[in-house]
């Protein structure tokens, strides 16, 4: 890791390339230039025969220049830094503040890189990345440029969590406008946060907070840290994907964790031991309903309780109250606040 001061004089950790990686990506490119050369050089041979042998050679110059020269400059410009090699490995070249190489730059590299691989076969390239701490070849020693790796280790286990108090919050989220690249410097930030300094840490999750801000709908409440934000964008995005996957598949995502279909309703079959269903018509005495009432007024059973006699414990016969002077009104509750809260008597 090394420490790139961008314009903005923030402080940020880059992963330099390695010197085995650089060194493959250098093959690639120069795989791909020879090739390029032979193809033109088979293609031009019937052109040689119709004319003169210095426009033939005149004409190879220019497209050996063209390949050794433009196509490096060429594609580093056009891709913000990268070649056919680079972009196969992961790899990109920057300024030394951070920011884009421009054509001047790249520019520069082209020509010592001409120097450098095809006329000294990568000796002056080798010795000087050694050197330098931060692998720097001639020509980005000239170009003030350095080759950083845009691939981080991958880590199985890394898990963005949902903070508990933002989880309401993100569930009203609009994430349909937030680009792919945004959200992985965001990942990318969280995972390397605590190798990060704390200084590092606040200044590199304001700006990427506020770039995610820029994309995401509601703002967050206030008070909440940058970590805690961007986790809650994530997980909250994750969520979401998840849900249109499990969509897609033919299996709708739960509503609640302890959501269930209800049971079907079953109509009651007469079983061996069941019940027959109900029959239309009046109902038939069984050998156990009760008998018809007769009219007449009802004659006490063997059971019935005695009539109530007057005894030594009978309750003392009770007292009307005398007409008296009004009661005094009762005093009114206290009425409540907007807020919830009684105000105090």
């Amino acid at each position: 890791m090394s420490e790139v001061v961008t314009g903005d004089a923030v402080v940020v950790e880059v992963r330099v390339a390695q010197m085995p990686t650089r060194a493959l990506a250098i093959i690639i490119d120069m795989a791909v230039q020879f090739t390029v050369l032979l193809a033109a050089y088979a293609l031009l041979g019937a052109f040689a025969a119709v004319t003169d042998p210095a426009m033939f050679a005149a004409v190879m110059i220019v497209l050996v220049v063209l390949t050794l020269v433009g196509y490096p400059v060429i594609c580093e410009t056009l891709t913000r830094g990268r070649t056919l090699g680079k972009l196969a490995l992961g790899l990109r070249v920057v300024s030394d503040d951070g920011s884009p190489e421009r054509f001047r730059q790249a520019l520069f590299r082209g020509l010592a890189g001409v120097l450098e691989f095809w006329l000294l076969s990568g000796a002056p390239a080798l010795i000087a990345s050694l050197v330098s701490q931060r692998g720097k070849r001639i020509g980005d020693v000239f170009a003030g440029t350095i080759v950083i790796s845009d691939r981080a280790p991958r880590d199985s286990g890394q898990f963005i969590a949902m903070p508990p108090q933002l989880a309401a919050w993100a569930a009203t989220l609009e994430l349909s406008q937030l680009p792919d690249e945004v959200s992985q410097a965001a990942r990318q930030y969280l995972s390397r946060w605590h190798d990060l300094s704390p200084q590092v840490q606040h200044e590199m999750g304001a700006r990427i907070a506020t770039q995610v801000a820029a994309f995401v709908s509601p703002a967050a409440p206030a008070g909440v840290p940058a970590h805690a934000y961007l986790s809650a964008v994530l997980a909250e995005r994750r969520r979401r994907e998840q849900e249109r996957f499990a969509r897609r598949m033919g299996a709708a995502p739960p509503q609640g964790p302890h959501a269930m279909a209800p049971p079907p309703t079953a109509q009651p079959q007469a079983g061996p031991y069941g019940m027959a269903p109900p029959q239309p018509g009046p109902p038939h005495p069984g050998p156990y309903a009760p008998p018809p009432p007769q009219p007449g007024p009802p004659q006490p059973g063997p059971y019935a309780p005695p009539p109530p006699q007057p005894g030594p414990y009978a309750p003392p016969p009770v007292a009307h109250p005398q007409p008296g002077p009004p009661a005094a009104p009762a005093p009114e509750p206290p009425k409540a606040t907007p807020g919830g809260f009684a105000p105090p008597q």
